[in-house]
C-alpha cells in the first residue's frame, strides 16, 4: 500500500506535519548538521511523520528528516547513502523544536516550506506529486536497498521524493528521485538518490 505525497500548497516552516522544505523539528539541542565531506551545512530537504506511512495505527511512532549537501553540487557525493553528503536522521515524535541555523548569515538554501501529506480526496486536482510512502521503491536504475550498520538487515522502504516543479521548494535531485530507509527497531535511516 502507498500514500502519494501531494503538493498542498504553502505550511509555516516549522509546521509540525509532513512536508518538504522549511526548518526541520527536533529534540532540544539538537544541532543543525553537517555535510561529512565539505564540513558546510546541509540543506534541509523534508520531514515526513512516520504516522503517515500506510497501514500505521499507532500514534506517530516517529519523524524522519532528511538532509543533503547542496554546498558543492556533484562534489560530496549527495547521492550515496554512506559518503557523507547527505543525512538521514530518525527521531522521536514528542517535545520537537525548530533546529537553530549555524549561523544567521549562512545561506543554508533553504527551500520553501509545502505540505506533502494531503489526503487525495482533499487535494487539488492540479497537485504536482511530490513522491509516495511506503509500498516499493521504483528505482531508476537498479535496486539499491541499504542494510540497517546496526543490525545488517534490509532496511524497509520508507519514502521516494521527486524534485517538484517550482524552483523554490523543490529539491535537486540530479532530475531523479530519493529513496528514504529506516530501521526503526535500530533507530536507524538512510538516504540515497538516483538519476
Amino acid at each position: 500500500m502507498t500514500t502519494l505525497l501531494l503538493d498542498g500548497g504553502p505550511v509555516a516552516p516549522d509546521a509540525p506535519v509532513t512536508r518538504t522544505g522549511g526548518v526541520p523539528l527536533a529534540p532540544a539541542g539538537t544541532a543543525w548538521p553537517a555535510c561529512a565531506a565539505c564540513a558546510g551545512p546541509l540543506q534541509f530537504l523534508a520531514q515526513i511523520l512516520l504516522g503517515d506511512l500506510p497501514g500505521t495505527t499507532a500514534p506517530t511512532p516517529g519523524v524522519l528528516a532528511l538532509f543533503m549537501c547542496a554546498n558543492r553540487p556533484g562534489q560530496c557525493e549527495q547521492w550515496s547513502p554512506t559518503a557523507g553528503g547527505n543525512l538521514a536522521l530518525l527521531l522521536p515524535a514528542d517535545r520537537l523544536e525548530p533546529v537553530p541555523a549555524p549561523d544567521a548569515d549562512e545561506d543554508l538554501l533553504g527551500l520553501g516550506a509545502v505540505r506533502a501529506a494531503v489526503p487525495a480526496a482533499t487535494a487539488p486536482t492540479s497537485a504536482t506529486v511530490l513522491g509516495r510512502l511506503g509500498g516499493t521503491p521504483a528505482w531508476l536504475q537498479y535496486d539499491e536497498t541499504p542494510h540497517c550498520p546496526a543490525c545488517a538487515r534490509p532496511m524497509d522502504f520508507t519514502a521516494e521524493l521527486a524534485e517538484g516543479p517550482d524552483p523554490g521548494t523543490a529539491m535537486n535531485f540530479g532530475s531523479g528521485r530519493a529513496y528514504a530507509h529506516t530501521c526503526t527497531p535500530c533507530g536507524r535511516a538512510t538516504l540515497l538518490w538516483q538519476c
